[in-house]
């Protein structure tokens, strides 16, 4: 399967399509038939006056959230091979997030996250596409109102802020137009939803959006110990390709270093930012797809033991199919 997408060819759109109906159709052979989809926050849910929570079954549900799983996919791949990020054209980035986006069932309904992820991929382009630009600070505004409409979709993304200031730190040498220019962006967006609230005369509690912020950490988070048992080939592809990492980071263009440096940060924000909301859900999660994906990538086409990368992928995708059948 990995060397079939190691290879820049077209069809392989066509396998991706595949093999994400393979990833997911057990799933709704097995699932429950009701699923609750809601797309903005609550404090932004008069913007949205339709009752849409319901209004899907669950087939459409897992159908929509493949279709938009799948675009991302494109869209990752595109962008990986549009800046050479491995060295080489390849489908992996696209074949890896579509894996990662199965990982739990959780990933596989249309969730904010799930549709954040647009908004991941359009920060991480505009990012990459200013690496060489004189004046960027167009470019830091909308990047600011990206991390705020983020927000209002799903208020963990409020943290993406700091990935464009962690991008301004690595890509930029310091301009406090370009910092200043982000959080006018930023405040744009939430300067028209208090212009809302208080055309509605609810401005008192347009202030309360902020007290999530106040949340302190878990100790620990509920979860299924058989779950950990997913993240074992996971956890391993990540500690090889550390080791390759490491052994071509020196070697790799300046660019491509900064990329992955960027990437650890997204993942790191993405992946922490879940306790400001008050309920966990396992979902959250998917805001680490899209780098992990592109770190996946990295791992797999610069792999050369072909039995052992095949299995461990293998594994991985056995894992997911297995539980997918087996709830506990």
């Amino acid at each position: 399967m990995i060397s079939l997408f190691r290879s820049y060819n077209p069809v392989n759109v066509l396998w991706l399509a595949l093999w994400l109906v393979v990833l997911r159709v057990f799933y709704m052979l097995v699932a429950p038939g009701n699923v609750e989809f809601v797309f903005v926050e609550s404090f932004a849910r008069k913007l949205v006056p339709l009752n849409y929570e319901h209004a899907l079954n669950f087939n459409v549900n897992v159908l929509l959230a493949g279709v938009l799983v799948l675009v991302q996919a494109m869209l990752i791949n595109y962008l990986v091979n549009h800046y050479n990020l491995l060295a080489k054209p390849t489908f992996l980035p696209a074949l890896m997030y579509i894996t990662l986006a199965s990982l739990y069932t959780p990933f596989l309904t249309l969730s904010p996250p799930l549709i954040c992820n647009f908004l991941v991929i359009w920060m991480l382009s505009k990012i990459l596409a200013f690496y060489k630009g004189a004046d960027i600070k167009a470019k830091a505004y909308d990047l600011g109102m990206i991390a705020a409409l983020g927000s209002v979709i799903y208020f963990p993304f409020i943290y993406f802020v700091l990935v464009v200031w962690i991008a301004f730190i690595i890509f930029r040498p310091f301009d406090w137009r370009d910092w200043a220019a982000s959080i006018l962006g930023y405040a744009t967006i939430f300067f028209f939803l208090a212009v809302f609230y208080y055309l509605n005369d609810h401005l008192q509690d347009f202030f309360k959006i902020w007290d999530p912020l106040g949340t302190r950490l878990p100790q620990r988070i509920t979860l299924n110990y058989y779950k950990y048992l997913l993240l074992i080939p996971v956890v391993l592809i990540i500690v090889l390709g550390m080791f390759k990492l490491q052994g071509t980071f020196f070697r790799s263009s300046i660019m491509v270093r900064k990329v992955f440096q960027l990437l650890f940060f997204i993942f790191l924000i993405g992946g922490l930012s879940f306790y400001v909301k008050p309920t966990f859900h396992l979902e959250h999660f998917l805001l680490c797809a899209v780098p992990l994906a592109i770190f996946f990538a990295f791992y797999f086409v610069s792999a050369t033991t072909r039995w052992f990368y095949e299995s461990l992928y293998f594994l991985l995708v056995a894992g997911i199919i297995y539980f997918q059948f087996n709830t506990f």
